[in-house]
């Protein structure tokens, strides 16, 4: 054991930096002790999206201030780290590889384990640095702007996640921005839409449910087109020559997504006959997707979980989170020379490898 480390604690130092966000995250026995974040966001927002090169440039710039703001949040040194978990995929290639480098270097330097994290692990276990271990098994919802997966998790730790669905095409938060743009709204859509949606009616625009009719795959997504229904309803009037309501198409766009991501997520809880829903991912955010979150939960007797907003979206505390489950059940770590995977297939999100296969990222 290292000097300065405590006797019978695992800290744990996590890294995020898959998308437009530069993480820096404490975890020790479960509980938090720092979470910074630095964002990108505004040099993408002229642009409508986040642009690769810009993203990976703002890592490099960003990495050593967070890690180091995350440190003094804590009131920690590096040598007190005894471990370091780093995203690994998916992900902007550009941008994963600023992360893990600099990962690298601080285990290395540390004397102390790696661990590779798939992205989407990290959503699930960010619930548990607000309300504990998961339940057993839980249903989880993430949404956000790169992802719309729906997944049964048992053991997080011991049993790989069984993915129930995904996203065919766009995103909810892909949609979300997508049809911002449309409507003359800023980038990011999301809080956007969110903000219009207020002053709104959602029953004065009738957009499509995709994949809710029967016959349909019950637990897939599909979001592309519901912004092209969007799209053609601001068409309709602009050829027409009659006012829009940006209001009203926020609000009833949002209720659209809402109204899918729920009926989806109970679904799949009555199927499986679990007694809780996790939702995660920066959608989660959004107030509909919340409100009617619960409102259905409750009516079915099942127990919403959601972490703060600010566990949401992404970060480098959820990374910690299961760098922190990783290094308490003794899991093998990963080799300094570990490499990221951009499209990193959601089987490797389990903790442990799969049968008669190589060990991946967590």
């Amino acid at each position: 054991m290292q000097k300065g480390r405590a006797v019978g604690k695992s800290v744990v130092l996590g890294i995020e930096s898959s998308c437009d966000e530069t993480g820096a995250g404490i975890v020790r026995d479960g509980e938090l002790l720092a979470h910074v974040v630095a964002s990108s966001m505004d040099e993408h927002a002229r642009y409508g999206g986040v642009v690769p090169e810009i993203a990976a440039r703002a890592h490099l710039h960003a990495f050593r201030p967070v890690v180091r703001r995350a440190l003094d949040q804590a009131g920690l040194r590096l040598a007190q780290i005894d471990a370091v978990a780093v995203t690994t995929g998916p992900g902007l290639s550009g941008a994963l590889q600023v992360g893990l480098a600099g990962a690298r270097t601080l285990a290395y330097s540390a004397g102390v384990p790696l661990y590779g994290v798939h992205h989407l692990a990290g959503h699930v276990a960010a619930d548990t640095l607000e309300h504990g271990p998961l339940p057993e098994p839980c249903v989880v919802l993430i949404v956000s702007g790169g992802h719309t997966s729906l997944l049964l998790v048992r053991d997080l730790v011991r049993e790989p996640i069984l993915h129930l669905g995904d996203t065919l095409d766009d995103a909810a938060g892909e949609c979300f921005d997508k049809v911002a743009r449309i409507l003359g709204l800023p980038y990011p859509g999301g809080p956007a839409i969110d903000r219009a949606a207020r002053d709104g009616d959602p029953r004065a625009v009738t957009f499509p449910r995709p994949l809710t009719r029967p016959g349909d795959d019950p637990y897939a997504f599909s979001f592309s087109g519901l912004k092209t229904a969007a799209a053609r309803w601001v068409e309709r009037h602009r050829l027409r020559g009659e006012q829009l309501s940006v209001a009203d198409g926020a609000a009833a766009l949002q209720e659209a997504v809402a109204d899918v991501l729920t009926r989806k997520a109970l679904a799949a809880c009555r199927a499986y006959d679990v007694q809780t829903l996790v939702v995660v991912g920066g959608v989660a955010a959004n107030s509909r997707v919340r409100g009617l979150a619960e409102e259905r939960c409750a009516a079915a007797g099942v127990e919403l979980r959601v972490p703060p907003m600010t566990l949401c979206t992404d970060n480098g505390a959820m990374i910690a989170a299961v760098g922190d489950l990783l290094l308490r059940s003794g899991a093998e770590p990963a080799p300094l020379n570990v490499s990221i995977d951009p499209s990193a297939p959601l089987e490797y999100a389990s903790l442990t490898p799969l049968p008669g296969s190589p060990r991946r990222a967590a």
